[in-house]
């Protein structure tokens, strides 16, 4: 697979939900297979999150106009509602199949992988028809989003054939005939609607995905999108199957929280879809394999940096996250043995500290905790120290960290 330069955004909550209550209910067990042709589009929608990327903060839902910030400039959302002259109501049903699966949009324009078509591609004929019939009965709505705002020259859209020539593998997703049919569905959601490399490959030089590095994780607007490979370390490796599920459906499992992009990724999508596909999901991501890894030892407690980390740690986090790390199970996240605080890069660590956090809040788990801010009140390597200790005590191991990165991080949130 390669990969787009798009992100899920970082959005205001947007208070849509892609199902109503009552279908949240049903799909629970319920096979999407046997939906009607709309509520099954509805449904594949959703595990697309198709409405996190098309609604600007404020914005009708589907209307687009959210900017979705790349390397090149900015692109924004396009309204994808059934409006006749600013939304899709206008396509034909094979510019929709195109639009999906070859990038190539009403009259054949050229899309930006902003538009994730390099996992759509593996979509069914049957799912695309499905997600064309849901389009067309949500609410129309009158939205000119001029969808380009790339400087010259990306933004010349007939760029996009040379990178769709190296980058773009068009093509249905094809089943592993040696693995179940829960491990193919999962990889069929995982790797086509759910497009979770968008986030979790890092990229290469002309932003598409590396492909030596599936889903080993990748910063992406001043975050950076975890490694979710079966590595133990770095990965998925310790959690278990159900943990994953419930990450994915609650938003937390004892040893995480979702926040930032992926609390909305929670929110809109995944804690809506069914048991069954969120289980496959899991199955899938834990088969896959991690790369071969570094041995990485821990810091001495004597190294200075260690420290100071560990008093500016007593002061500040001890009271939440206790002087073990162990936090509170789906309260407060655990440091010790977490894969995330032992990424390999620290920014997730770094911006939480400096700018706070606020956890998703899911029908199974209303509390959405938050992490205030201590940007305010510790200094570029005061902040440094303390994610050093983090990463290096209760068994942790992993570089340290800068006063030059935390500056870094500390940009970015303030832009």
């Amino acid at each position: 697979m390669k990969a787009k330069f798009s992100s899920v955004a970082m959005t205001a909550a947007i208070g849509v939900s892609v199902l109503s209550g009552a279908a949240i209910a049903q799909t629970s067990s319920t096979d999407p297979q046997q939906f009607s042709r709309i509520e099954r589009g509805r449904y594949l929608a959703t595990v697309g999150d198709c409405v996190s990327c098309h609604t600007a903060p404020g914005g009708a839902p589907f209307a687009g106009g959210l900017a979705l910030n790349t390397p090149f400039g900015t692109l924004l959302s396009p309204n994808i509602t059934p409006d006749m002259q600013t939304g899709i109501g206008a396509m034909t049903d094979a510019e929709f199949t195109s639009t999906l699966r070859d990038g190539r949009g009403r009259h054949g324009k050229r899309l930006y992988p902003g538009m994730p078509y390099p996992s759509y591609t593996l979509l069914t004929d049957d799912d695309v028809a499905a997600l064309r019939a849901y389009f067309a009965t949500i609410p129309s709505v009158a939205n000119d989003v001029v969808v380009n705002q790339l400087s010259f020259p990306f933004s010349l859209r007939q760029d996009m054939l040379v990178w769709n020539l190296i980058e773009f593998n068009a093509g249905r997703y094809k089943p592993d005939s040696s693995k179940s049919a829960e491990w193919n569905r999962g990889a069929y959601l995982v790797n086509g609607l759910g497009h979770c490399n968008t986030c979790h490959t890092p990229k290469s030089i002309l932003f598409g995905d590396k492909s030596d590095a599936d889903f080993q994780g990748a910063a992406i607007e001043g975050w950076f999108a975890p490694n979710i490979t079966n590595s133990k370390r770095l990965g998925l490796g310790e959690w278990s199957v159900q943990e994953v599920v419930d990450y994915l459906k609650t938003g937390t499992n004892g040893r995480a929280l979702a926040s930032g992009s992926m609390a909305q990724v929670v929110t809109n999508s995944t804690s809506k879809m069914t048991d069954n596909d969120l289980r496959a999901m899991a199955v899938y991501l834990k088969s896959l394999e991690p790369k071969a890894e570094k041995t990485v030892a821990a810091l001495e407690n004597g190294v200075a940096a260690m420290k100071t980390g560990a008093a500016i740690y007593k002061d500040n986090c001890a009271a939440c996250h206790l002087d073990s790390g162990e936090g509170l199970p789906r309260l407060f996240p655990r440091l010790a043995g977490s894969s995330n605080v032992r990424s390999e890069d620290p920014t997730t660590s770094i911006r939480k500290i400096v700018a706070g956090s606020r956890a998703v809040a899911t029908e199974a788990a209303p509390t959405a905790p938050a992490m205030p801010s201590f940007g305010w009140r510790l200094g570029d390597q005061q902040i440094a120290d303390v994610v050093t200790y983090i990463r290096n005590s209760w068994g942790n191991a992993a570089p340290a960290v800068t006063a030059g990165k935390v500056k870094n991080v500390r940009s970015s949130v303030a832009n």
